[in-house]
């Protein structure tokens, strides 16, 4: 009997996933069609998969609760699975990072390693639906009637509350974006004193301003996007720069999003020893009306804003050369005998 529950959870887990993708990719018809044409699929095409997949994720999402169709529909989901992650694999190989969009605008990151691991976690499921399909064919007759009545109108409640929560998501983002557009001036004042932030890192702690911030360092803050590839080329040069300037200038990198996201996308600019923060929202970089990434904030060793917000990959360097320029000159001035 025991097992019979595990297969009837097992159908409800995968139920609620691809139902939440299809529903996600119906109500963001827009971004559904663009993703659908960067994971390259011809654009003439890209409309009617941008219907047919998320109407096909839907058929399984339904026909894999009854016992007649539960092992069609878990091969049919295997299926898909596995062309979305061979294209997915094909895409990294080939330096490109598309918005997954796999459950529409609540998901709308660039694609990554992350990824393939979770289609390898949901393909395991999936394969364990068939098996069960197979074994304990008479699922869910096999059960109580109240008792398998009652677990899927669990799985309905927290697919909705799943649901509600990447709806919140995006409302966020539309928030922070409209803030952004009415700052005015992008940047804070040179000499206004640099606000304080709390944000997360990629070693699982929260890291502040005031902890970055040591005797005689400058501080610069990289804003980077993990889908931008101007932000990865950017981030590719700073180990260099960490050694060429570490004495004066302490140099950290700024995302968004996913915290797992950022880690294995510094591992792949081996950024080593400079810390990866990110924003849960957009709090840093509202603080310091930054708008774009790639982006530079120069904070002085007085904790005050050093120069206006560098926008562009040659911007930031040209604010590391800056650092390291104020830094040395100070460092001259402190060694000066007093006469």
């Amino acid at each position: 009997m025991l097992i019979d529950y595990g297969v009837w959870v097992t159908r409800l887990v995968l139920a609620v996933v691809f139902a939440l993708s299809a529903w996600g990719k119906l109500a963001d018809r827009a971004g559904t069609r663009k993703a659908v044409h960067e994971f390259g699929v011809r654009i003439r095409w890209a409309p009617a998969v941008a219907w047919g997949l998320p109407l096909t994720e839907a058929v399984v999402a339904v026909g894999v609760l009854p016992s007649e169709s539960a092992y069609g529909s878990a091969t049919l989901a295997l299926v898909l699975l596995i062309v979305f992650t061979v294209a997915i694999i094909r895409l990294l190989r080939a330096g490109k990072r598309p918005a997954c969009s796999c459950f529409g605008a609540a998901s709308s990151v660039p694609i990554g390693w992350a990824t393939v691991v979770r289609n390898g976690l949901l393909m395991v499921l999936v394969v364990a639906v068939g098996v069960g399909a197979i074994t304990d064919s008479e699922v869910p007759g096999s059960l109580p009637t109240d008792h398998a009545v009652g677990m899927t109108v669990v799985a309905a409640l927290l697919a909705a509350l799943v649901w509600l929560w990447g709806e919140l998501a995006v409302l966020r983002r539309r928030v922070d974006t409209q803030v952004l557009s009415t700052l005015g001036a992008e940047g804070l004042p040179v000499g206004a004193v640099a606000p304080e932030f709390e944000l997360l890192d990629t070693a699982g702690g929260r890291t502040s301003l005031e902890g970055l911030m040591s005797p005689g360092r400058q501080l610069l803050m990289v804003f980077v996007h993990p889908g931008c590839e101007m932000c990865a080329a950017l981030a590719r040069e700073l180990p260099r720069w960490h050694a060429r300037v570490g004495e004066v200038l302490t140099i950290v990198v700024v995302g968004n999003g996913d915290v797992s996201e950022h880690e294995m996308w510094g591992g792949e600019q081996e950024l080593g020893e400079i810390p990866v923060l990110v924003q849960q929202g957009n709090e840093a970089a509202l603080r310091y009306r930054v708008r774009g990434t790639p982006s530079g904030v120069l904070i002085g060793a007085d904790g005050r804003i050093a120069a206006p917000v560098a926008r562009g990959a040659m911007a930031v360097r040209e604010l590391m050369v800056q650092a390291k320029n104020t830094g040395r000159s100070s460092k001259s001035i402190g060694a000066q005998p007093i006469s």
